[in-house]
């Protein structure tokens, strides 16, 4: 049974999402926060497997919350779920090491798919993740990084398996697809994230394009 948290302050969508997600199968809402601090109170005493943060809140918001719980919590995986689509906004939670971002403008058919693919891949990279990713790119226009030669730095097996995992592949997919076994893709997704000091995946598709590993067309 995956454990979910949900932590938004308005009431009537904390109550809505709760609903939806325990109508689905094998998961459960264990978690009804209005703020951060609230959320990181009540996680004292029980576990969960994912959290839906959103980032406007009084006392604590999505910020602080992801800051905190990625360093007192590591293993709990974040899904922000926001209608924030500015650059700055953006790019402030890619920075801060969230495992994905869920528009609520996007269609509730799709976070099924978003929590499922965020425990077991570690991230969730969906149809709208790619302009969210567009908009981190042209907020950094004016701080351009130093490229570095990605033959140096990745192995080609490991930019054919990052390429895989951008056209949505899982895990299992991938090492089928590759004759190998799903340990060696893990270890693979494992060595570009310290590769790239990446908190998780987005991070390494992130530093890609930064580095022109990557294009956005390839998203």
């Amino acid at each position: 049974m995956l454990r979910i948290g949900i932590v938004d302050d308005h009431l009537l969508f904390r109550k809505s999402m709760t609903l939806l997600i325990n109508s689905f199968d094998g998961m459960h809402v264990v978690i009804d926060a209005e703020n951060g601090r609230q959320f990181l109170n009540q996680l004292q005493d029980t576990t969960i497997d994912v959290v839906l943060l959103d980032i406007q809140m009084p006392v604590m918001d999505g910020y602080e919350t992801c800051k905190l719980l990625l360093n007192r919590f590591p293993d709990v995986k974040i899904l922000i779920v926001s209608q924030l689509t500015s650059r700055e906004s953006i790019h402030k939670i890619m920075e801060l090491g969230a495992h994905g971002y869920f528009t609520k403008n996007t269609n509730p058919e799709q976070l099924e798919l978003a929590i499922r693919s965020m425990h077991e891949e570690g991230f969730y990279f969906g149809l709208e993740l790619g302009s969210v990713i567009k908009e981190a790119m042209l907020w950094e226009n004016n701080n351009p990084v130093d490229v570095v030669n990605h033959k140096d730095l990745f192995s080609d097996r490991e930019l054919q398996i990052i390429r895989m995992i951008c056209n949505e592949m899982k895990s299992k997919e991938i090492a089928e697809k590759l004759f190998i076994n799903i340990r060696t893709v893990e270890s693979h997704r494992k060595h570009v994230m310290e590769k790239s000091n990446s908190k998780n995946f987005i991070g390494v598709i992130l530093f890609a394009l930064k580095n022109g590993i990557l294009t956005i067309d390839e998203l």
